[in-house]
């Protein structure tokens, strides 16, 4: 990382002084650098060379912003002085020729290398959706897929990325170090997909953005139901894409769904760090702007009449963020948005999701004949299925399996604050 002092004065001698803290340079690493990693991997075709370019560019920053200033145009700068750097790196080196051949191997523009050419802009959305698909690629694993992602758009440090999914740096540092090993030696090519091929392969960079933000959103494991870095970084990226592919509208129902579940997180767990449920929460201090921002996109994605899975449960989120009380929620329109979802994707945790919004308006009597006809040995390991029969049952009178179903959740969940919820559930019906 690169650390600035404060207290830095513009190099124009004016009297207003331009403060270049910690958290500065690294805003503008997080928002650039996704951007110069895109452009110089399509200029030279290595994805190491052109992180190391970016690297070694913000420590020169980090050497003269505080002298000099911060240029106007910092993304700009980074660009130069990355593309220059990397220049230099290639020149060293006796594998020039090599690295010369890679790069126009594995860029589809081959005739346009040189920059002055092209439109500044275009060039760069064009290289930032190619490195999405290129991370993304179904040949990489799924947690290749992440890492990538987080590491070459996101800006993410690699202890970062560890952190957030509570590996060790150096199990990370290799899954890195393998999934860019495994791009180069299968050729993936570094472009957007086209024809029969898109569908696929956009589903699988949405499935990658929808990966973490579920981790941010209800972590797994570690001390915090909420981790609001993956939160706000899925949402950040998912930004990306709709700017880069606006006509995509599951790309634009993603993000719906990601800001209109976003806007209750700060409601979900109290003061002591206890899980407050939906029905309790303070929707009084639901995020109206991120509300606001979802109802919008949704509407974009109901005007072009196209729905996919991810349109269809922002919709549901709307819907419930359209009910100023839990008790007025629309829970008829709730079911008939399931129904349709299930008719795209008819997976277990869909009929779950149906079984739940069944029993809260039909009654729990309903919701447990639905729960009858899920696949259980499908959700055996998922612990919000055990949790949600199990609420089903106690209402029922069953506490007795309604206990076994807690204690099975409690052997599946790691998360602190889940587990302090079922292990109260638990004690009120033993």
């Amino acid at each position: 990382s690169c650390t600035l002092t404060s207290g830095v004065s513009m190099p124009d001698g004016s009297d207003d002084a331009m403060t270049v803290r910690d958290d500065d340079v690294a805003r503008i690493f997080r928002t650039e650098s996704g951007r110069v990693v895109a452009h110089l991997i399509r200029r030279f075709g290595d994805i190491s060379l052109a992180e190391e370019a970016v690297q070694d560019a913000f420590v020169r920053a980090a050497e003269r912003w505080p002298v000099d200033g911060v240029p106007p145009n910092p993304g700009g700068w980074i660009t130069t002085t990355a593309r220059n750097r990397a220049l230099d790196i290639v020149r060293r080196e006796s594998t020039r020729t090599q690295r010369q051949a890679a790069a126009h191997h594995g860029s589809p523009d081959t005739t346009a290398m040189d920059d002055d050419l092209l439109d500044p802009d275009e060039t760069i959305a064009d290289d930032r959706l190619r490195l999405i698909f290129t991370c993304c690629h179904p040949a990489l694993s799924s947690e290749a897929r992440v890492a990538l992602t987080l590491r070459l758009l996101g800006g993410l440090q690699t202890d970062e990325i560890a952190k957030a999914f509570l590996v060790p740096e150096a199990t990370m540092a290799q899954r890195l170090v393998r999934a860019k090993k495994k791009i180069r030696a299968a050729n993936i090519p570094y472009r957007v997909p086209d024809g029969a091929e898109l569908p696929e392969r956009l589903d699988a960079v949405l499935t990658v953005l929808y990966l973490v933000f579920n981790e941010g959103y209800m972590a797994s494991s570690g001390d915090a139901l909420v981790r609001d870095d993956l939160c706000d970084e899925a949402i950040r990226l998912a930004r990306l894409l709709v700017h880069l592919m606006p006509d995509e509208p599951e790309a634009v129902g993603l993000l719906a769904l990601m800001l209109l579940t976003a806007s209750r997180r700060a409601t979900r767990t109290d003061a002591d760090g206890d899980i407050v449920l939906l029905a309790d929460q303070d929707r009084t201090r639901w995020d109206l702007a991120l509300i606001a921002d979802g109802h919008e996109l949704v509407r974009r994605c109901l005007r072009r009449n196209q729905p996919g899975p991810y349109q269809i449960q922002a919709a549901i989120a709307a819907v419930h963020t359209d009910a100023t009380t839990s008790d007025v929620t629309d829970w008829d329109q709730i079911v008939a948005l399931y129904d349709h979802l299930w008719s795209l994707t008819p997976s277990p945790v869909v009929q779950l999701n149906r079984a739940i919004a069944m029993s809260e308006r039909d009654g729990h009597a309903a919701g447990l004949a639905e729960f009858d006809r899920i696949d259980a040995t499908a959700l055996a390991s998922y612990g919000p299925f055990h949790v949600a029969h199990a609420e089903l049952l106690a209402r029922s009178g069953n506490t007795g399996d309604a206990a076994a179903a807690f204690r099975r959740a409690l052997e599946l969940t790691e998360e602190p604050s889940q587990r302090r919820h079922i292990e109260r559930r638990l004690t009120a019906v033993t």
